[in-house]
């Protein structure tokens, strides 16, 4: 497949206490958070730079559903829009349409079980 994903973008996850998630990551494990979460930077087979997010959400967030788990993988694709037709045509469950930001082109899905895969066509350089 060639529009297919080229890594990881994120963990998202439900938390009781987001805040204090936060917290507990950075002293233990030193995650650098901010409001957001931690951003690890890496560098693909290019030598291109990527970002992979590490979200706790708060607990009765409703943007994992229709998904029932407390969880949601964000994936990095490189053209979303042809991958989410290709998706498509496979009879694969899309959820909602497109949405466009600085950082990058989002679209959403359901996997074999239920659960909702956020696919990202990212914009690396808006996080420098």
């Amino acid at each position: 497949m060639k529009n297919g994903v080229t890594g990881i973008g994120g963990l998202f996850f439900k938390s009781e206490d987001p805040k204090a998630s936060k917290e507990w990551y950075q002293k233990h494990l030193g995650f650098n958070t901010d409001d957001y979460g931690c951003t690890f930077w890496s560098k693909d087979v290019a030598g291109n730079d990527c970002a992979t997010q590490w979200s706790p959400f708060e607990e009765k967030t409703d943007y994992f559903e229709p998904s029932k788990k407390d969880f949601m993988f964000n994936y990095r694709v490189k053209n979303l829009v042809d991958l989410l037709v290709e998706l498509k045509k496979e009879g694969v469950t899309i959820i909602g349409e497109i949405q466009e930001f600085e950082y990058g082109k989002f679209g959403w899905i359901l996997d074999n079980e239920g659960n909702k895969i956020e696919l990202w066509e990212p914009v690396d350089s808006v996080f420098k």
